[in-house]
């Protein structure tokens, strides 16, 4: 099998330079307290590679699409913070601390926890619920890996527990997230 000629055009259309990641649209549109988002999203996710164009609304314009159906994310989280116990339904998701201090919660209640530093992964299989929170001092930031499906609003369950917390504080934006199909049944079965 021969090999594949990439111009340095072709190239430059596959580089992600950090310094231009911009937040996703959903988080920067949103109407909520910051303590209400903090329950959702991590306080920035900036997609590095998204699917291909159309596949994803969880990636939206992204620098890099298309990379055998896998995601990228740095998720940016400040002492302290980090989104609510949730599953996800056909992905799995890969978790690499790149700077700071993450305490990892998984279970139908969060019943387990794994304290991960820098450079230590996790990989969590779909429908296993799972929350994290940096617990450094400092800013934090993970690379977050989606694979195994399509990454999109159908794919993420919350906990009942996190879809109360948001509805107390920010019922326009509980109301937001159920119009864009988000999900707060994650239990067992």
């Amino acid at each position: 099998m021969g090999t594949r000629e990439i111009t340095p055009k072709e190239m430059d259309e596959r580089i992600s330079r950090y310094s231009k990641l911009q937040p996703l649209k959903i988080q920067q549109e949103a109407q909520a307290p910051l303590e209400v988002l903090d329950m959702i999203y991590s306080r920035e996710l900036l997609p590095v590679i998204g699917l291909e164009e159309g596949e994803s609304a969880l990636t939206d314009a992204p620098p890099i699409r298309g990379a055998a159906g896998m995601t990228m994310t740095l998720a940016r989280c400040p002492s302290g913070t980090g989104p609510g116990l949730h599953s996800h339904q056909d992905t799995y998701e890969t978790f690499t601390v790149l700077s700071g201090k993450f305490e990892f919660v998984w279970g139908d209640s969060g019943e387990h926890s794994v304290l991960l530093d820098t450079f230590d992964t996790i990989s969590v299989p779909p429908r296993c619920c799972r929350a994290f929170k940096n617990i450094s001092k400092e800013d934090g930031l993970l690379q977050v890996l989606i694979t195994g499906g399509v990454h999109d609003m159908n794919d993420i369950n919350f906990h009942p527990d996190i879809g109360r917390a948001v509805s107390q504080g920010s019922p326009e934006f509980k109301t937001q997230l159920d119009k864009r199909g988000m999900q707060f049944t994650a239990v067992p079965e």
